[in-house]
């Protein structure tokens, strides 16, 4: 938790449940990721969080970005993003939206599909296009490996018709997982892409850009490499598949940047037990699964909680959301435990919450309204 956002909380003491962010620190961030990665362009992964004042911030520190949809597109137009500068990366589009982003003046598509290709020749006739392929996702905690990308060898063949489409085969993407905590996996994943690569290159391809994609990763309640670490794994790989024929390279952050700038303050609704010598408390928050945590799906990504009671005597909780639904039940088999004084009432922070909460957020189930947003 930054100073801004802890002052924020003590003085304002805002309704819960709700998302504090330090624009600062996300500043910061790009700042630490920029000097680990010099040499590759920075596209913010939109997805992440595509508050204004998130965007603004990126925009006047020249970043790019990465919009998973026109709508995404359309908030960074709106925060002064040179289209120029964005790259559409999902590579499930409607055609009427690739239309629309073409007609914006967005000239980087990403596909992984044969048809997806076919839809940007139609949409976006001599725009440059970069082909997702699979690779490990080992070590990430919330991998991306399935939905995603497509096998070396069709990605051959997609490129090599790209050009006869009428559209500029740029470049190679993948995405090694969302937080990623396994440098080895960006070594796997370049040495991948060089293959294809310099392949493409012999056959007469003009491909001239690798996309390493994001997976960076925040410190939740385990220690992760450090970005300097990554920077020097990735340059490392790159450097050695590549030589001094080294390509343009793209990276695509979303949680690195704005992850550890926000907190979500939120409130204990009850503590019960199941039964009176039940060892285990139930701490139920005013936010859960369906309030922006969805990330705690199989208990993935694990974020750290500060209470008012910290430093005294714990035992073993389940915590959950407020709903009347089951399946929201953030913590059950991970270990978590909590201060014995935690009772009703009291506000808990919830650590590194600053990316895929507010946009996770549902449109009020159960009645209850999506979190509230301070940026500050």
């Amino acid at each position: 938790m930054t100073p801004k956002v802890s002052r924020f909380l003590r003085d304002v003491a805002p309704a819960t449940p709700c998302l504090v962010l330090d624009v600062d620190r996300v500043a910061e961030n790009y700042g630490r990721l920029h000097a680990a990665l010099p040499a590759a362009r920075i596209y913010y992964a939109v997805k992440a969080n595509p508050a204004a004042p998130v965007l603004d911030r990126l925009v006047a520190l020249g970043s790019s970005f990465d919009a998973a949809s026109f709508e995404e597109v359309s908030m960074c137009l709106d925060a002064g993003a040179d289209p120029a500068r964005i790259s559409y990366g999902n590579t499930i589009k409607k055609e009427s939206a690739i239309r629309a982003a073409f007609a914006a003046g967005v000239r980087m598509f990403a596909f992984d599909s044969e048809a997806e290709l076919r839809k940007l020749s139609r949409a976006a006739p001599g725009a440059r296009v970069y082909c997702r392929i699979l690779v490990g996702n080992l070590g990430a905690e919330w991998p991306l490996s399935k939905k995603f990308g497509c096998e070396v060898g069709e990605a051959r063949r997609l490129m090599l018709l790209a050009e006869g489409l009428g559209l500029d085969p740029y470049g190679l993407s993948f995405h090694v997982g969302s937080q990623q905590t396994n440098t080895d996996a960006y070594r796997a994943a370049i040495a991948r892409a060089a293959m294809l690569f310099t392949d493409l290159t012999q056959a007469g391809v003009n491909v001239r850009m690798v996309n390493l994609g994001g997976g960076y990763p925040v410190r939740y309640r385990a220690e992760v490499p450090e970005i300097d670490a990554i920077g020097d794994a990735i340059m490392g790989a790159m450097a050695e598949h590549f030589g001094n024929a080294m390509p343009e390279m793209v990276i695509e952050p979303g949680r690195f940047l704005v992850g550890d700038a926000g907190v979500v303050s939120a409130e204990v609704v009850l503590v019960s037990r199941k039964s009176q010598d039940d060892p285990v408390r139930w701490v139920y928050l005013d936010i859960g699964r369906f309030g922006g945590l969805a990330e705690t799906e199989g208990e993935a990504i694990k974020y750290a909680f500060r209470t008012p009671h910290d430093g005294l005597a714990e035992g073993p909780v389940t915590i959950a959301g407020p709903t009347c639904d089951s399946t929201d039940t953030l913590y059950e088999t991970s270990n978590y435990r909590l201060p014995l004084a935690l009772d009703e009432g009291d506000r808990v922070e919830i650590l590194s919450t600053g990316a895929y909460v507010t946009t996770y957020a549902s449109q009020r189930f159960n009645g209850f309204a999506p979190l509230a947003e301070h940026y500050v």
